[in-house]
């Protein structure tokens, strides 16, 4: 079904965000039509509306389970173009063939899955079965109809708690939890499948810390739930909806005691996604990058950015250590530099301003019900 546009004005500039990526990357690809699973998510929505603004033709297929509409209508609403989306799970083999019949893809950017670890360690089935059943079908749709151009959305979970920095895409995969072992099982299938056929094209883009949101704040992440990850907690602290931010553990041999991590900013991550689209344009094989800034930030450094971009002292205390987290983890982005002609251009700070910025304005992310 066609989405129709958001109510209101956009408040996006196209100069922003568009130019800012043509800069980065002036040659352009033809024209495309792709498919976007779990499009309607945050990363994914955030790649949508890059797709878009660069002249592609974008088809979203999403269940919703962890998304919302919301996201697609104000990626219409800020590039003015129609985004086509298909409401399917990847668990449903006659859906996944019905949104390739006739379709005439010409790639497929892969993000939809589950992506909590807590809850792949309580409930690792579901886990196992969602994220690598539901890339099978989507590998069986894609290899039916001819459509051999794919870029994986994986995680740097799959270096386990490596703390080999910065981490190259050469290390070992070792991953600790369910959740990093179905990014890990799915990275050997497409190795796999593309040994086997010489005609696939396959890009594995290996996330660190995603934060942020659009300039606009029109679109952001609206994780359901208690987030999982730090800076969404932050900012729902920072918004008034949890009291303090949970410090897990102060006394890792790092300067200020607290874990580090490499934190990207979204939009840097979905232009990522674009220079592995240009990447494989022109080859086969597979081919695997770290999107990452190649900095690490620690907990406490976060924190204080993200206090001085809302204008006031985000509370937070300490509790002890989590089992299997590694003092600290930051991207080798040389390969992505290199190869993807890719580097991440936003700050901490930066992240911080736009995510702040969405969340003030979406205080219950896309739902104004509540």
């Amino acid at each position: 079904m066609k989405v129709g546009a958001a109510a209101g004005p956009s408040i996006y500039s196209p100069a922003s965000e568009l130019d800012s990526m043509k800069r980065a990357y002036p040659s352009k690809l033809r024209s495309m039509k792709v498919l976007v699973t779990g499009g309607a998510g945050y990363i994914g929505s955030h790649t949508t509306l890059c797709l878009l603004e660069e002249g592609h033709e974008v088809v979203v297929f999403d269940n919703l389970a962890n998304s919302s509409l919301e996201s697609v209508r104000r990626v219409q609403d800020l590039t003015d173009k129609t985004v086509e989306f298909v409401e399917g799970d990847l668990l449903d083999a006659s859906a996944v063939a019905a949104v390739f019949s006739g379709a005439s893809f010409d790639a497929v950017i892969h993000f939809a899955g589950l992506k909590a670890v807590g809850e792949s360690v309580a409930d690792p089935l579901r886990y196992y079965r969602t994220n690598v059943v539901g890339t099978l079908n989507l590998l069986d749709g894609m290899n039916a109809a001819g459509v051999r151009r794919l870029v994986f959305s994986s995680s740097a979970t799959v270096y386990g708690a490596s703390e080999d920095v910065p981490l190259p895409e050469t290390l070992p995969l070792n991953a600790t939890n369910p959740y990093g072992r179905t990014k890990e099982q799915i990275e050997d299938i497409l190795t796999d499948v593309s040994s086997a056929d010489e005609r696939w094209s396959i890009g594995i883009l290996r996330y660190f810390n995603p934060a942020g949101a659009h300039s606009s704040g029109r679109i952001g992440e609206d994780p359901r739930g208690i987030p999982n990850n730090l800076v969404p907690f932050v900012a729902q602290v920072a918004v008034g909806r949890h009291k303090a931010v949970t410090v897990f553990g102060n006394d890792y041999p790092t300067p200020d005691g607290t874990g580090i991590r490499d934190y990207i900013h979204v939009m840097d991550l979905a232009e990522g996604h674009l220079a592995a689209l240009h990447f494989l344009k022109s080859r086969t094989g597979v081919f695997q990058w770290n999107l990452g800034t190649g900095q690490g930030s620690s907990v406490l450094e976060v924190i204080e950015a993200f206090s001085i971009a809302a204008g006031k002292q985000i509370p937070f205390r300490f509790a002890p250590r989590r089992k299997g987290d590694a003092a600290l983890s930051y991207a080798d982005a040389s390969s992505a530099r290199d190869q993807l002609r890719w580097t991440a251009r936003r700050n901490l700070a930066r992240m911080c301003a736009d995510h702040w910025n969405w969340q003030r304005s979406n205080p219950h992310g896309y739902d104004p019900s509540i």
